[in-house]
């Protein structure tokens, strides 16, 4: 497979090369796979965490279990406060 990079993304390929980082550009295109590959990962992990926190934040409202805005607000600010003692 021969691959053709942009001149600014060729310089890093040949930079890493010459480091001695990686052996040759099957090892360095293997690496930013593999990279991406985990990159995607966590996205679709978040998001599945995202979409269940949504979820538990609808069948809360359902149930009437809601605050209004200033006062989540203040309560976040609490939160961070604490934490970051």
């Amino acid at each position: 497979m021969q691959l053709t990079f942009p001149p600014h993304l060729e310089s890093f390929v040949q930079q890493q090369l010459s480091n001695g980082k990686y052996q040759n550009r099957n090892a360095l295109i293997l690496a930013a796979v593999e990279l991406l590959q985990q990159q995607e990962d966590i996205y679709q992990g978040r998001l599945q965490e995202l979409q269940r926190d949504a979820l538990v934040g609808w069948e809360a409202s359902q149930r009437g279990e809601v605050v209004d805005g200033p006062t989540a607000i203040a309560q976040m600010q609490a939160d961070l406060q604490e934490k970051f003692k």
